[in-house]
């Protein structure tokens, strides 16, 4: 993000990779999912595999059960050929087959009847040989309806084994945990073992073994730890949250905040975190103010219920990074992993240039959430040095009662709120719900020289559900507060009808609060109990998958607490179950390229959540940066009716590891869902195509993308034989139904190599389909973008930079 030279009038923003070498161009689409296998080499390889399992429980003495009567099922969409039964069938010519690549949350299940003792399972894919499930737990049941985990494992070859202590139970359940793009999941063979001994039967608290355990400040290695019951809830939020009372001297405050503000200020890749939340009450005074300043991993938030229980005199700013004090090279470009929300501020204090004004001068997961702003408001630093350019930005659920300056922000999104007034656009300025937002005036030459504002405005937004936050009742206890989901939405929640925000509260104490010692067991046998999570500030790494596996089950990140994958394994995986809320992590990758960050859902599920969708809020991925990392596909979201709400997956331009070769990743997004809504999506810098959207009825209000940097060569980049690059945004031909407004991608290509790529956006072109306000535009460098939509749109290089307007396709 700070290594540009910007071409005259351009604004800045941020940006993606490739698991496989770069070097070797990603295979054109459709995907392939089915490898072949001959006859011959499935019936030897099926032997073999047979001559395993059954010397494998020979040397373990174990008496296999009788499957006469038992009925199987699972949750994939298997043909008829491929179903459930086949794996206890007794027919060695026939399978069980998910037809469909690994992915996590797919299970199969077996009903035996009436209760079974045993303590080991065999699953083998015969001649299917790499359709093994490669990572998986196993659940146990009495009824089929209340689950407990008696084995969690991955595997590396088949036949899989698993061995856990004796149980008593009628249902046995095998569920992945890993995503795998290039095998489905099949089973020739489904046994049961019984050994012996003493049995014991499922308990709702039991959980899986084997964990690593996380620190705030490092990276630790993974340590096998096992617990059968669940960690106490509640508990403290440790040492890097802070907690302001209006009765604290002001001075303490004061001190507090700007020791803060100058450790974090520089610290973009620094481990410190930190949540900053202040108790109901008013700090500062007209006189005396309380004016300070955000840096990198500070979330600041009010714990009131409403945003006017919080009351700040003063400001709360964000203002430009100046490296090595060049005052020529100011910029908010780099100003990302800040918050403020829910409180209210009465604009105090500043004096000189930025007189009577608060000033958030940032980026990409910089959001301003259920905010009240008394006074006049810049999103830009005008007086920090020049050139001052910013590449914001979100805002949500929020009132501004004076004028809103936008400035050199090349673009950004108001959601649910109002403004007094909203200066000038550059090239994509996106309101949805919001009183006093300037009319719709996108137009095919927004942006150029006399032409008007790049405005897209809705009056308001599809389907809306506020972010989870912390607070504290009337007692000083703490909650979290669930907002309820809101439809054709406008203005604040907590303005509506001048009641509360519409929702419910969770008592902390239904909340594990993870620390520095927790562990994966731990984390995931609260998962287990159906415990919500709430991370305190750290960075944290596992070697195994954290698996949220009930509804409603929400997951809190205080001050941008990071989550690493330490093994190539999968981060987070949620299963088909509605209700889920992620919010306020960043999902780093880690140094072995994990096949994803963050799943949700299941693909091609029927499920319609659409009255209580999953939501993932103020999310970040990121790909390099901090650390050098990759992962083939950063966030997959299969959950229908799901809502996006401010994400950004960022494969690094800078930072450690960034290089075309070492932070690869390949796609930042794929959309599977259907009915998904997204606002504020930015994905940037990947090295394949950027988003994928293959559910049916999606859509997306503002998406901004930097096409990748660091492209050595065209060969490198390319979609097929014949299509250069790769779309920012790519719709297959299967889509049938789809709304976009406000959407832009930008070309920076700095290897001094004239990279080309023929589409921003590719999309079927049918009537179902509608893109609205979308553009490209040539921030600076070598080549350009061809066309902005399916070759509609002019180019875009040195010789016109842009911005090149399409106002509406399809």
């Amino acid at each position: 993000m700070s290594r540009y030279s910007w071409p005259t009038g351009a604004r800045r923003g941020a940006s993606t990779g490739s698991s496989t070498p770069p070097s070797t161009p990603s295979p054109a689409r459709p995907h392939t999912l089915r490898r072949g296998v001959t006859a011959a080499t499935a019936t030897g390889a099926l032997l073999a595999g047979l001559v395993v399992a059954v010397s494998g429980t020979a040397q373990a003495a174990e008496t296999a059960l009788s499957e006469t009567g038992w009925v199987a099922s699972a949750n994939t969409n298997s043909a008829a050929a491929d179903a459930p039964q086949n794996a206890i069938s007794g027919d060695t010519g026939a399978r069980f087959s998910s037809d469909a690549d690994q992915a996590a949350g797919m299970y199969w299940q077996v009903n035996m009847g009436s209760a079974q003792t045993f303590n080991q399972i065999v699953m083998d894919s015969g001649g299917y040989g790499g359709d093994y499930a490669h990572g998986y737990e196993v659940e146990v049941s009495s009824n089929g309806t209340s689950w407990t985990v008696v084995d969690t494992a991955t595997a590396s070859a088949n036949p899989v084994t698993a061995s856990f202590a004796n149980q008593t139970a009628q249902y046995i359940r095998v569920q992945l945990t890993a995503a795998v793009s290039t095998n489905w999941w099949s089973m020739v063979n489904f046994t049961v073992y019984n050994g012996g001994g003493s049995s014991s039967s499922p308990s709702p608290s039991a959980s899986a073994s084997a964990s690593a355990s996380a620190s705030p400040s490092a990276s630790p290695s993974a340590s096998p730890t096992s617990t059968g019951t669940p960690p106490a809830t509640g508990g403290s939020f440790g040492s890097n949250v802070y907690v302001f009372t209006p009765s604290m001297s002001l001075s303490s405050i004061q001190s507090t905040l700007n020791s803060l503000g100058t450790q974090q200020n520089p610290n973009q890749f620094g481990t410190q975190r930190y949540a900053l939340l202040f108790e109901p009450g008013t700090y500062g005074t007209s006189a005396t103010p309380l004016d300070f300043q955000v840096g990198y991993y500070e979330e600041i938030a009010g714990l009131g219920q409403n945003p006017g229980q919080v009351v700040i005199n003063g400001t709360i700013d964000s203002y430009n990074q100046c490296p090595g004090g060049v005052q020529t090279n100011c910029n908010a470009t780099d100003n990302f992993w800040r918050s403020v929300s829910n409180l209210t501020i009465n604009v105090a204090g500043l004096t000189g240039c930025f007189s009577g004004e608060e000033v958030w001068a940032s980026s990409q997961d910089s959001p301003l959430r259920r905010v009240q702003v008394n006074g006049n408001t810049t999103l830009m630093d005008y007086c920090d040095g020049s050139p001052d350019y910013a590449s914001g930005g979100f805002i949500a659920d929020s009132n501004f009662s004076g004028t809103v300056t936008n400035g050199s922000q090349q673009q950004y999104v108001d959601r649910d709120g109002s403004v007094g007034s909203w200066s000038n656009a550059v090239w994509n300025q996106v309101f949805a719900g919001v009183s006093g937002a300037p009319a719709q005036s996108f137009a095919s030459n927004s942006g150029d020289s006399g032409g008007p504002n790049s405005y897209t405005t809705l009056s308001s937004a599809p389907v809306t559900e506020e972010e989870p936050y912390l607070y504290q009742n009337s007692s000083g206890a703490y909650n979290v507060f669930v907002p309820g989901v809101r439809t054709n939405s406008s203005g604040a929640s907590w303005t509506e009808n001048g009641a509360n925000t519409a929702g419910s509260s969770l008592s902390i104490n239904t909340f594990y609060v993870v620390n520095a010692s927790s562990t994966i067991s731990q984390i995931n046998a609260a998962l287990v109990a159906g415990d919500n999570l709430l991370f305190t500030p750290g960075v944290y790494t596992y070697n195994q998958t954290i698996q949220v596996t009930h509804a409603n089950t929400k997951i809190i990140g205080l001050g941008f607490a990071t989550l690493i994958p330490g093994a190539g394994n999968t981060t987070m995986s949620i299963a088909d179950v509605a209700g889920v809320n992620v919010s306020g992590l960043i999902f780093d990758a880690g140094p072995t390229t994990s096949p994803s960050l963050l799943t949700a859902g299941v693909a091609g599920s029927g499920a319609n959540n659409a009255s209580n969708p999953d939501t993932f809020d103020d999310l970040a991925f990121r790909v390099g940066g901090e650390e050098a990392g990759s992962v083939t596909d950063a966030f997959i979201d299969d959950s229908n009716n799901s809502i996006l709400d401010d994400v950004w997956s960022w494969r690094a331009d800078h930072g450690a590891g960034a290089g075309w070769t070492s932070n690869t990743a390949t796609t930042g997004l794929t959309v599977g869902g259907n009915n998904v809504t997204a606002y504020g999506l930015a994905v940037e810098h990947y090295q394949g195509d950027e988003v994928v959207w293959s559910g049916q009825g999606g859509e997306v209000v503002f998406f901004q993308n930097e096409n990748p940097y660091d492209v050595p060569s065209q060969s490198a980049w390319m979609s097929s034989s014949t299509q250069d690059g790769y779309p920012a945004f790519y719709l297959p031909n299967s889509v049938t139904s789809f709304k976009g407004y406000g959407m832009g991608s930008y070309s920076y290509f700095d290897q001094g190599v004239a990279i080309e790529n023929a589409m921003a956006f590719q999309a079927p072109q049918t009537s179902g389909i509608s893109f609205n306000d979308i553009f490209t535009v040539f921030l600076n460098g070598s080549g350009g973008i061809q066309s902005v939509i399916d070759g509609t749109g002019t180019a875009v290089s040195s010789t016109f930079g842009g911005p090149s307007d399409v106002v509406s396709f399809n």
